[in-house]
């Protein structure tokens, strides 16, 4: 891998880390641009050739597999959801969420539910069995 490479590889990390810390917060192709240190076309098209996606998808994809965390491990509203994971509307979120799960917020909380048994009860039916 020649050092150009190297170099483009690691900006394109330094961009995409930057949106894994705070898929939150509002980002934008110029600030993306900047700290990878390359124009806005540039960075648009190395991103997708990296990483096989534009930096808005995989913005979108991040925001909504840690929707998906949120909607399983606590009791908050869809709408509180959709705010804390960095969408400024319901309706984006929505169809977002069901473009990429392939089922509304709503839907997805309730067939992945976190089963209401004590730990330690799931604990002796998860532990290997000395039987077999």
């Amino acid at each position: 891998m020649s050092r150009a490479v190297e170099e483009s590889n690691r900006a394109m990390l330094r961009a995409r880390d930057a949106m894994d810390r705070a898929y939150a917060q509002p980002l934008d192709i110029p600030v993306l641009a900047r700290i990878a240190y390359v124009s806005e076309a540039h960075f648009i098209r190395t991103f997708r050739a990296t990483f096989g996606e534009t930096p808005h998808r995989y913005l979108q994809r991040r925001r909504v597999e840690r929707a998906m965390a949120l909607l399983v491990e606590t009791d908050r509203d869809v709408t509180d959801i959709c705010h804390a994971v960095g969408f400024s509307s319901l309706g984006t979120f929505s169809r977002t969420f069901r473009q990429i799960v392939g089922e509304s917020p709503t839907d997805f909380r309730r067939r992945t539910a976190p089963a209401n048994v004590p730990s330690c009860f799931m604990k002796a039916w998860t532990r290997p069995s000395s039987f077999g």
